[in-house]
């Protein structure tokens, strides 16, 4: 007998991974207001759609949760104890390792397998071809039943709970960081009207080095001059405000600058030296 396939939430992603014949609930059928776009939704992807969670999940042996983050870990436990016992609870939600344990704990104690899910790209054009890392006890189950349903780019980051979407979250760090840096430096530049300066000033300096190369680069500038950045920082922040640009990454850019410049500590040699003697320094001066 085919396995049945149904998701919680049907937003960007659960139409990017949608097939015809699924079972699928989302909370926006409860709204007068948006049930009739939603039902149009789930018509065009052919979609098994229910009125109710229960009429999604009851018979399902794999659950793809695609619900909005802030609603992760409410989806879980409303929907645990309508789970068969053994499903297979893939959530694929962009949240803290801490929320999707707590997650599945509420799956755990109502029978259901739970699978830490992150999606690793857009979904859009991707698709089932977006990769995906797995995590958990259940990792393995969880693999097969991903690749089983037509994703083609499924590995298992670890055996705990968190490990896949400590992943995700801490590379945001970085992905989302720039996106927002990019945002503060480029709309400063369009209001003191030198843009292509600028950029072509980047293009010169940004040379092509592997990231580990570019964290031990960056890790040895802000140890060894750090508080001088830091006043530097301070003076660009100042230049934006002039400009009516509001320097929101660029505090974080001053305070952390500060931070490690205050330290104290000569860079030594290679990332995982400077990354040891920041976190000793830290634990030190906590102490």
């Amino acid at each position: 007998m085919a396995s049945v396939t149904s998701f919680l939430g049907f937003g960007e992603a659960g139409q990017a991974f949608a097939r015809p014949g699924i079972r699928a609930f989302d909370i926006q059928t409860d709204s007068a207001e948006t049930r009739p776009a939603k039902i149009l939704e789930f018509e065009a992807a052919s979609i098994r759609w229910s009125s109710t969670p229960a009429g999604a999940l009851v018979e399902a042996d794999r659950v793809m949760c695609l619900v909005t983050a802030d609603q992760a870990l409410a989806a879980a436990r409303r929907s645990a104890a309508l789970l068969k016992s053994g499903a297979l609870w893939l959530d694929m939600n962009s949240v803290a390792p801490g929320t999707k344990r707590a997650a599945a704990e509420a799956i755990a104690a109502s029978g259901g397998r739970y699978v830490d899910v992150a999606v690793m790209a857009p979904v859009l054009p991707a698709r089932l071809a977006v990769p995906l890392l797995v995590a958990g006890p259940h990792a393995e189950s969880g693999a097969v039943a991903l690749r089983d349903y037509g994703f083609t780019n499924v590995s298992i980051a670890g055996s705990n709970i968190g490990d896949a979407s400590a992943i995700k979250m801490i590379r945001s760090v970085m992905v989302k960081g720039i996106e927002a840096l990019t945002a503060e430096c480029v709309l400063a530049a369009e209001r003191a009207g030198v843009t292509d300066a600028v950029l072509t000033s980047l293009d010169a300096s940004w040379k092509r080095h592997s990231w580990a190369e570019r964290a031990d680069y960056n890790l040895d500038r802000m140890l060894a001059h750090g508080t001088r950045r830091a006043a530097e920082m301070e003076e660009v922040a100042r230049t934006l405000a002039d400009l009516g640009i509001d320097p929101a990454m660029t505090r974080g850019t001053i305070a952390r600058q500060r931070a490690l410049g205050a330290l104290g500590v000569t860079p030594p040699d290679g990332l995982t030296a400077k990354l040891a003697a920041i976190l000793n320094e830290r634990e030190e001066k906590a102490a």
